[in-house]
């Protein structure tokens, strides 16, 4: 969590110390590169940015059906996956593309339910019985190692980028860059290590319960449940979707402007969204599914992140 945190954090940084020195544009973090490096760097950061985007679209809808037809307990049929993957990345572009106004007004919601099913948590673990932590790895999952395990997961601290991918939408992006993706990176870090912490604490549950395949955990410790854990899971999920279905389209309309990508994906509606961009990119998330499952999409978007970031 710390390793993936420090390297989004001093992205963060770069990303906020530019946004102070020029007038942002759409495009988010491929516009402040290839407005003050160039555009030949801008295009080398753009492309990658572009695609870790649309793939993350993908990535997170894998887990949202994977999340959903496992929570019985057992593993969801591979065929089934794809297909609600496919559909919920069609229903999410969808809904991207008609209007960013209505998709930004649905996180309100989606936060509550989030900051909801952190607090049950936290009540659950804090109401029952605690032991000490287990120390010692163990990649029941992931015999490949710490390695593969951190390919899953560092798509997860990226969120952060999601204001700055709409940069072109905000009134103010010199203020609301710096405040909003530093105070993003700092609240994801401290959940990502708190959860961790209360699982590991929490009584009743060990390694081997945390290994198991489409098992939801926090289902069995938290306060009430399921009712408040399961809105907050897959809440989580859309948000993260949502604003990689935002924020992808976003960027490859400011790569054609720019002359880097076809004119015709800079094109825009009369309510200002990127139609032709935005279904390029729900195009390619939908192709991304037959990648196979969750975990091969995820080292494809960590390889893309990791390239940008690092």
């Amino acid at each position: 969590v710390l390793l993936a945190s420090s390297i989004t954090c001093i992205t963060a940084l770069s990303a906020s110390a530019i946004a102070t020195n020029m007038r942002v544009g759409a495009g988010g973090e491929y516009f402040m590169v290839a407005h003050s490096l160039g555009l030949e760097m801008g295009g080398a950061i753009g492309i990658p940015l572009f695609l870790c985007r649309t793939l993350s679209i993908t990535f997170y809808c894998y887990g949202l059906a994977e999340s959903i037809l496992g929570f019985g307990g057992a593993p969801a049929d591979p065929l089934q996956e794809q297909l609600l993957a496919a559909g919920l990345i069609i229903v999410i572009t969808a809904v991207s593309g008609a209007s960013a106004r209505l998709t930004l007004k649905l996180q309100i919601p989606i936060m509550a339910t989030v900051g909801l099913s952190l607090l049950a948590l936290a009540g659950g673990v804090g109401l029952g019985d605690l032991h000490a932590p287990e120390w010692t790895p163990t990649y029941r999952t992931a015999p490949e190692g710490f390695w593969y395990v951190f390919a899953v997961f560092f798509p997860a601290v990226t969120g952060f980028a999601a204001g700055i991918g709409m940069s072109g939408d905000l009134r103010d992006p010199r203020r609301s860059i710096p405040r909003g993706t530093l105070a993003a990176v700092a609240t994801g870090t401290a959940v990502y290590l708190v959860v961790p912490v209360l699982l590991a604490t929490a009584g009743g549950l060990d390694a081997r319960d945390l290994a198991q395949p489409g098992r939801i955990v926090w289902v069995d410790v938290a306060f009430l449940g399921a009712w408040l854990i399961l809105p907050g899971v897959w809440g989580a999920i859309l948000s993260s979707a949502f604003g990689s279905a935002l924020g992808g389209p976003r960027v490859l309309q400011a790569l054609a402007s720019d002359g880097l990508a076809p004119r015709f994906l800079s094109r825009l509606t009369r309510g200002g969204q990127p139609a032709v961009a935005t279904v390029v990119s729900g195009a390619i998330a939908v192709l991304a599914v037959s990648l196979g499952e969750l975990n091969a999409v995820a080292q494809f978007v960590t390889i893309l992140f990791l390239t940008l970031y690092v």
